[in-house]
């Protein structure tokens, strides 16, 4: 049983005014751009319903992501929440997620999914109720518990008391539930309100494994993949690299797993990338670095997250991402 569908909540008329509200919305107004949430939900849906079902959470959470982020894994808010499930850097960093000027896991929907499972999970096991949770998962659970000390706290934890004490939430969470029910509606069932069932293949892909500092577009020609194809599957890499100093996987294709491998040995050691320590001289700025080194400011930013650009320090080491190649000719006065 899905425990968030069977809700007393579906027979309450007031609750289900404000449902039948966003169902329009979503029919309407949405029309536009509904097709690609839906497109996007077909081709992720394996991933999140299995996640779902190994952590025993209702299927329906499935349309969750619907609503925070279209289910787009690189959707940022006006708030900087990030990825399917929107997560704010504070509490990914607490679920484990790594987030970084080169490295953020909210944008990877495998990741996210699992670390999302876990949260929702645990929110559910505080609140005893799925409103609740959501509410909580959307607010924060600390306004949530809140809430509940200061007007219920004898009160036993249940959908309609979520109902009751909504006016006392932002409107955007007051907002939250009728919106997440007009989206199962319409997407649970999107031919029946207009829209047509997108074919789209499910997300899948082979895993290898890379040396640190690699650059997608590399990663792309070795496995005679489109570069926006190896993008796709491997967003958390913000700045189109891999992490200096360590090994990490990246997906590539389905089926282009070996076909990488043999590939990528063949590459010339100067048609890939790494990083060089570059100690800062004195009158030395990362505009002068980059010019150096011929990389962009920004790259040299994404991999040196903690360092204050105006006030480098005599004496500090800065990492640069180069080509191999360049490391023999690109050095400090030469």
């Amino acid at each position: 049983m899905d425990e968030l569908l069977a809700t007393p909540m579906l027979r309450d008329s007031s609750f289900m005014e404000e449902v039948q509200e966003w169902v329009g919305f979503w029919t309407t107004s949405a029309s536009s751009w509904f097709p690609d949430y839906l497109r996007r939900m077909k081709w992720f849906e394996g991933t999140v319903d299995s996640t779902l079902a190994l952590h025993d959470l209702p299927q329906s959470l499935r349309y969750l992501p619907v609503i925070e982020s279209g289910y787009s894994p690189v959707a940022v808010s006006r708030a900087n929440a990030v990825g399917l499930w929107q997560f704010m850097a504070p509490t990914a960093k607490g679920l484990g997620m790594e987030v970084t000027a080169l490295v953020d896991e909210r944008r990877d929907p495998l990741r996210s999914t699992e670390a999302a499972a876990v949260f929702l999970g645990e929110l559910y096991e505080e609140f005893d109720s799925w409103f609740l949770a959501l509410a909580a998962y959307n607010s924060g659970p600390g306004r949530v518990r809140r809430l509940l000390i200061r007007y219920a706290p004898l009160e036993p934890r249940t959908d309609r008391l979520y109902w009751e004490l909504r006016r006392y939430l932002p409107k955007e969470t007051r907002e939250f539930l009728p919106k997440l029910f007009g989206a199962i509606v319409v997407a649970g069932n999107p031919t029946s309100h207009g829209y047509d069932l997108p074919v789209q293949d499910p997300f899948s892909f082979d895993q290898v494994w890379v040396p640190d500092a690699t650059t997608l577009d590399v990663i792309a020609k070795a496995s005679e993949s489109a570069d926006t194809e190896i993008s796709r599957l491997n967003p958390q890499y913000v700045r189109g690299m891999t992490p200096p100093l360590r090994q990490v996987s990246v997906r590539v294709p389905k089926g282009k797993g070996n076909l990488f491998s043999r590939n990528y040995a063949l590459i010339p050691v100067d048609e890939r990338v790494s990083f060089v320590e570059h100690i800062v001289a004195p009158g030395e700025t990362l505009s002068h670095i980059a010019v150096l080194y011929r990389v962009s400011v920004p790259d040299l930013r994404a991999a040196n997250p903690t360092v204050r650009p105006r006030y480098l320090r005599i004496g500090a080491m800065i990492t640069v991402p180069v080509s191999v190649g360049l490391k023999r000719d690109s050095k400090p006065g030469s």
